[in-house]
């Protein structure tokens, strides 16, 4: 196939036929039925068939199929892409306005009202990295540790928690952990981002904090250390490896 002209990826509504038998013995009889996906292609080949119930909104665990199952058993459904494709706008302004209305909220320090508009957003979308951060940092503002454990065990698992646009959040919401004292928190956080980020001197610099914090000191001169080989002049580093050496707190990196 001639590289200049990519295929278009797998994306839109199928259906699938599901034969059904109802009754035993001489009153059995054959139904049928047709059950909907929403099934799209990733980046590396993969289709992820994600189940629609009677309305296309989705339900359920998205699914792993084969091109081969998909040519075998699944049958376009044009009009119906086309509906879910004006669901998927539909729910996706809902969320922008809920998540802004959020981040406005947040920005007031009304923390509860916040939180409000973030879970709307996350009703809707539940991996949305901007309301799982918003309603994160409510959690933490109030002093409501439990939760906000729970919002950071599901914010490590979604990997564009990570990427550089969400990079301002992800910073917040690592020193907000800190600060409030939920260092292993804080610690797998930065570990996690450090698994896809390793060169990073700014994380090693926010990882020796929270081991500061913590006092690990043998973590935090080894992540000082790092963060001082990546870039030997980071200020924040130097500020806080001649704090720890003025108060001998830590044997200072070598």
């Amino acid at each position: 196939m001639n590289a200049d002209f990519p295929t278009q990826r797998i994306n839109g509504v199928f259906s699938q036929k599901i034969v059904s038998t109802i009754g035993t013995g001489t009153t059995a009889r054959k139904t049928e039925s047709l059950a909907y996906f929403h099934i799209q292609e990733q980046e590396a080949g993969e289709l992820e068939a994600q189940p629609l119930g009677p309305n296309n909104e989705p339900f359920g665990k998205k699914l792993e199929i084969t091109r081969e199952q998909l040519l075998e058993n699944f049958l376009p459904e044009p009009q119906r892409s086309l509906e879910y494709a004006k669901l998927l706008a539909s729910r996706e302004q809902a969320v922008t306005v809920a998540v802004a209305r959020g981040d406005k909220f947040l920005k007031k320090g009304a923390h509860y009202s916040a939180e409000f508009e973030y879970n709307k957003a996350l009703v809707l979308e539940e991996e949305n990295v901007r309301a799982n951060f918003g309603i994160g940092l409510c959690y933490i503002a109030r002093g409501e540790k439990a939760k906000a454990r729970e919002v950071f065990e599901r914010l490590v698992q979604i990997e564009a928690v990570f990427g550089e646009e969400h990079k301002h959040l992800f910073n917040e919401f690592g020193i907000r952990l800190r600060v409030s004292g939920m260092f292993d928190e804080a610690m797998s956080y930065y570990a996690r981002a450090l698994a896809l980020a390793p060169d990073d001197e700014n994380l090693h610099y926010n990882m020796a904090r929270a081991a500061f914090g913590k006092g690990e000191a043998g973590l935090t001169a080894e992540h000082l250390t790092e963060c001082l080989r990546l870039n030997a002049i980071h200020q924040e580093a130097l500020q806080f490896l001649a704090y720890i050496e003025k108060n001998s707190t830590v044997s200072p990196p070598e």
